[in-house]
């Protein structure tokens, strides 16, 4: 074989070493994309949790911080404390639309939240969040 011939040759070593590089990366680049949007949707103090509206001072929730575990907006705090009226059985028979479909979506959504939490603290979350930590260094 002449120099010419054997410079077109591509090291295969260099060349699975090129080609595990960029999966590495498009990995990493998943996995980052996957933790902010976990935290994006899910820790965004200036968004409702229910409707994801812009809390601003105008449609701030006026009812006792402490008694709702969400951040709503006014409305949706007021959805939220009529379920829990409703889950009393205190519900206000006027409201006709708070039927059985709609505590179940409420229902749902709480659980759904509680699920989100659940997968932030576990183990395999948090080891993703450590991997994520030791590829900067």
């Amino acid at each position: 074989m002449d120099g010419q011939a054997m410079g077109n040759i591509i090291s295969l070593t260099a060349k699975r070493k090129f080609t595990q590089g960029k999966r590495d990366a498009l990995e990493r680049k998943r996995k980052l994309l996957a933790v902010r949007k976990i935290f994006r949707c899910t820790h965004c103090s200036s968004k409702c949790e229910k409707c994801g509206v812009l809390i601003t001072a105008e449609n701030r929730p006026d009812l006792p911080a402490y008694r709702i575990p969400y951040t709503f907006c006014e409305s949706c705090a007021e959805e939220y404390m009529d379920y829990i009226d409703a889950l009393r059985g205190n519900g206000d028979a006027s409201l006709y639309w708070h039927n059985d479909a709609w505590m179940k979506v409420w229902g749902t959504w709480i659980e759904h939240q509680g699920a989100v939490d659940s997968y932030l603290k576990s183990k395999e979350f948090e080891q993703l969040l450590d991997e994520l930590k030791t590829d900067r260094t």
